[in-house]
């Protein structure tokens, strides 16, 4: 899921920080996706997708 929001950051030119504060999932929760300590859940994911204007499945797939 990572590597998605990744592509996601460098296709629209954003910095995680920067997500983190438009959509209230805090920098840390991005963090631990990152390093794989967690797995995101849905009510979050559906505030990146509806962020980067695409469906919650563009992470799921």
């Amino acid at each position: 899921m990572y590597k998605k929001f990744v592509e996601l950051l460098n296709e629209t030119g954003k910095m995680a920080y920067q997500v983190a504060k438009d959509t209230g999932v805090s920098a840390a929760t991005l963090s631990s996706w990152k390093h794989g300590r967690y797995s995101p859940k849905v009510d979050k994911l559906k505030k990146l997708a509806d962020y980067f204007g695409v469906p919650i499945d563009y992470f799921l797939g």
